[in-house]
């Protein structure tokens, strides 16, 4: 028997056939709360290709990141890798249709995103992804709007600021840092990255590091402990607190992110537990646009992406994964084949009037029909009848209150709408 391909999913729907099933009807509940509330921020869906040039992801991340691409050369001789991720891809959008967007532009996108990388809990080969980035604004505003969407959307979820946490940071602080202790610009990534791994790795390891770098590995761990907010992440805990949302952050400059393109504030969700890996992640990457468009559209930016898989782990742990059992709004119960036609007109009346209408394909016996719908979970039952005068109705029966009705066939619409 032919298996999928290591590092992927299948999602089927509910019920799910083994307990290490991916559900496809939580991955949908996750997406509603996702595109709801960016769209209560105002933010706009877009998407882009799932292959892109390989030159989009080297030029930003440098020739080591191929190793993590699913690349190949396509038939077009062109040299091109499967989105791991969608921040070049919108990038390149903007520089190309800035002028026709009003400032700032507020989008988000769900793309399944991949890497061919060593599998490990909550990290798979494939991933969807929320994906939120606002356009041309630098005031600290809009790093405390964009924060405030990423709590709302896990708020939505049913999270609450007893499960997760945002760990506030900034790399102009970790700038000023660095510049301080005379370290040279043109080695603050290689800087940024030791900082980044110092909680999973030896200290003895990162104390060598930092040496070569003629920063002290004490100097470090006093200003990660110390965590005092710089004046920009001073102005996003007090806007965030206006909103009344201040205990679902905290300033922890042991976030510092790993990606090169970062230039301010940073930022990742936890689970309160540590349970998990990161949420979520994101920060301000000003220089990007310029970067990717050559020069030609310079515009800041910043934005997160949180990941569906790790998210979907803590739901479950949680108990917050919601029931779906109950997809069926009516089922039709043909009894009477003489009455088949009826039957259909009256189902596809209802499913135009948007209810989730089911029914027996084929002749069955009616308590194989009854026991169906308790199955699907319906909320109600409707069977038509033909009277003595050869006048049609509808037997309608609610199945949690066991209520029944009889109604002509043209008021069960109005009954289940009303």
């Amino acid at each position: 028997m032919m298996d999928r391909l290591p590092g992927f999913r299948d999602f089927y729907p509910e019920p799910l056939p083994n307990s290490d099933a991916w559900s496809a009807d939580l991955r949908q509940h996750i997406f509603r709360c996702w595109r709801e509330t960016a769209r209560r921020y105002g933010f706009r869906e877009y998407d882009g290709p799932p292959v892109e040039p390989l030159e989009l992801y080297t030029n930003k991340s440098g020739s080591e990141i191929v190793a993590q691409l699913f690349n190949f050369v396509d038939k077009g001789e062109r040299a091109v890798a499967m989105r791991p991720e969608m921040t070049p891809t919108v990038a390149r959008m903007i520089a190309t249709a800035e002028r026709a967007y009003r400032k700032p532009v507020k989008w988000f996108s769900l793309p399944q995103l991949f890497r061919y990388e060593k599998q490990q809990k909550g990290r798979l080969r494939e991933h969807f992804q929320l994906n939120c980035d606002l356009f041309g604004e630098t005031d600290p505003a809009a790093d405390a709007e964009v924060v405030a969407l990423l709590i709302d959307v896990l708020r939505a979820l049913g999270l609450t600021s007893e499960d997760f946490v945002i760990r506030l940071s900034s790399r102009q602080a970790w700038q000023r840092f660095f510049a301080a202790r005379g370290g040279d610009s043109e080695r603050a990534y290689e800087f940024y990255q030791i900082v980044d791994k110092m909680e999973r790795e030896d200290p003895v390891v990162s104390t060598a590091k930092l040496a070569a770098l003629r920063v002290l590995y004490e100097d470090v761990t006093t200003f990660v402990t110390a965590s005092q907010p710089e004046p920009e992440l001073q102005c996003v805990l007090d806007n965030l607190g206006a909103r009344g949302l201040a205990d679902f952050v905290k300033v922890d400059y042991g976030v510092i992110r790993g990606l090169a393109y970062y230039t301010g504030i940073v930022f990742e969700a936890f689970d309160r537990k540590g349970a998990f890996r990161a949420l979520a992640g994101g920060g301000r990457y000003d220089q990007l646009i310029r970067q990717v468009s050559g020069g030609k559209v310079d515009m800041p930016a910043l934005g997160f992406g949180m990941g569906d898989v790790v998210l979907a782990e803590l739901l479950k742990v949680r108990g917050l994964v919601p029931s779906f059992a109950n997809t069926v709004d009516l089922v039709v119960l043909v009894e009477d084949e003489t009455l088949r036609a009826a039957s259909l007109g009256l189902i596809s009346e209802l499913r135009d009037a948007g209810k989730a209408v089911e029914y027996a394909l084929t002749p069955t016996k009616s308590d194989k029909q009854f026991k169906r719908a308790l199955e699907l979970g319906a909320r109600h039952t409707a069977r038509l009848e033909r009277s003595g005068e050869g006048q049609i109705t509808v037997r309608l029966k609610n199945l949690q209150t066991r209520e029944e009705k009889i109604l002509p066939a043209a008021e069960v619409k109005a009954a289940l709408l009303g």
